[in-house]
């Protein structure tokens, strides 16, 4: 096997090797849980959620894990804003954040560390760098010597002197210098606080990932995620606490994807075009959402439009058609020997081609399109008089694994199909082969009241829900 990703930190496409063969340590920076995911947020969670998928669809043990930033300025703002405790806040969002990014197909991690729970870790490790040198109190807060650490602006391409302060890096008389960055915070009044040899306080925000990675990972780990944004400041300085520490590589390949725009201009709150995942999933087929975020490479920036997102959901209907169509063809086809071989041919070879696609850094657009070639593929075996079930089985095979990696299963369409609606169907089958018409529409009647919608083809006939 031999896949290549694009490594922020080169700066270009490289050949996967993990540290362990067969194994995967994947750590992916989840959300800061004040508030309802944003389709900001749901970008990065569907495209490492593919990942992950292609990695152990490719034979890899994956272990993932995305933390949930659970004690931070916005969570004790809105705390206060509120009147609630910052525990509450975090335990509603991530919540929350279950309930939303279940029913866009994504698994949960195989772990999710949270801040609260890493507290003696953060103190020791926080500890460690003031012993090394690398850190320094400051009346009560506690800070990094960014130029202490030789490596710094490596992964965002920056020398030190060029660099500017991130937004999360507050300029201030207690640093030494103005790229110090905060690793810890002494509390401010009706702040909630940790008891630590520098006073009541609580942790900066890049200091928890380091010490999350690290606890759940190890020192080293193969593959470090999250959004462009993300890749400075934040990015930059786990790679300088964590290398500081342990004098190892931190992570080995860097992954970041682009940001979404909506209707051609960046999201922001300013210009009143925030878009939450929990209002978009009240309207939209979050399928069809997870299928628009990858018809995308992740890399490049992706531009969210009504329009945009109603040609992906026509162009999943289709390949929806296409695997209902095999569903309703299998019980009418036979074992055709030698006449199977050319088709099984055909769908092994759009199969390779869309894990050599995959392969490629992970180009789920390009993905995308393998699947609508076997769609079309499987459409036009179907024109055939006679349909062998070993093609059959094998095109309904090869969509399931497919879309299985991508996370739009088409299965559950079949389950929504209830013992009274199948004999209903074959009811209405029977009518019509008897020219007992009015039965037969009394029958569609009854389905359009359960909002099951028939459609006779030539394959037979299929449903789906209005």
């Amino acid at each position: 096997m031999s896949i290549q990703l694009f490594n922020s930190l080169s700066r270009e496409k490289e050949v996967f090797i993990p540290l362990e063969e067969g194994k995967v340590k994947m750590y992916v920076c989840g959300p800061t849980v004040y508030n309802y995911i944003h389709i900001g947020n749901a970008r990065p969670v569907i495209v490492y959620d593919t990942v992950r998928r292609h990695l152990e669809y490719r034979g890899y043990d994956v272990t993932y894990v995305s933390n949930f930033t659970d004690v931070d300025d916005k969570l004790i703002k809105a705390a206060n804003e509120l009147g609630e405790e910052v525990p509450q806040i975090a335990e509603r969002f991530i919540k929350a954040y279950f309930e939303d990014t279940k029913a866009l197909g994504c698994d949960e991690a195989d772990i999710h560390p949270r801040v609260m729970d890493h507290m003696p870790q953060i103190i020791e490790f926080i500890e460690a760098l003031i012993e090394k040198g690398f850190a320094y109190e400051s009346q009560g807060d506690v800070y990094y010597r960014t130029r202490k650490f030789d490596g710094y602006g490596k992964l965002s391409h920056q020398s030190v002197d060029e660099l500017k302060i991130g937004a999360r890096i507050e300029v201030g008389d207690k640093k030494e210098d103005e790229l110090d960055f905060a690793l810890w915070k002494a509390a401010k009044p009706s702040e909630i606080f940790w008891e630590s040899p520098w006073g009541k306080g609580r942790p900066g925000w890049h200091i928890e990932c380091s010490v999350m990675a690290r606890e759940h990972l190890g020192d080293t780990i193969d593959i470090h995620a999250g959004g462009q944004d993300l890749t400075f400041p934040h990015h930059e300085n786990e790679i300088a606490q964590s290398e500081a520490l342990t004098g190892k590589t931190f992570a080995r390949y860097w992954m970041h994807n682009g940001y979404i725009n909506i209707d051609n201009e960046k999201m922001s709150k300013s210009l009143n075009n925030f878009v939450l995942v929990n209002d978009i999933l009240k309207e939209l087929d979050p399928q069809v959402l997870r299928f628009f975020m990858l018809s995308v490479h992740y890399r490049h920036p992706i531009n969210y439009s009504r329009q945009l997102v109603e040609d992906a959901a026509a162009g999943l209907e289709r390949l929806r058609t296409a695997y209902s169509n095999l569903k309703h063809r299998l019980g009418a086809s036979a074992d055709l020997g030698d006449h199977s071989d050319l088709w099984l041919s055909k769908i092994e070879g759009i199969k390779a081609e869309f894990i050599e696609t995959m392969d490629d850094d992970f180009n789920t657009a390009n993905a995308i399109s393998k699947v609508f070639d076997l769609s079309r593929l499987s459409n036009t075996y179907l024109l055939e008089k006679q349909t062998s079930t070993n093609v059959i089985k094998a095109f309904i095979q090869t969509f399931d694994e497919l879309v299985g990696v991508l996370g739009v299963p088409f299965k559950q369409e079949e389950e929504l199909l209830d013992a009274e609606v199948e004999a209903l169907l074959e009811e209405r089958i029977e009518a019509r082969k008897n020219r007992n018409f009015a039965r037969a529409d009394e029958i569609r009647d009854l389905f359009k009241e359960k909002n099951i919608i028939l459609e006779d083809t030539a394959q037979g006939t299929r449903w789906k829900r209005g």
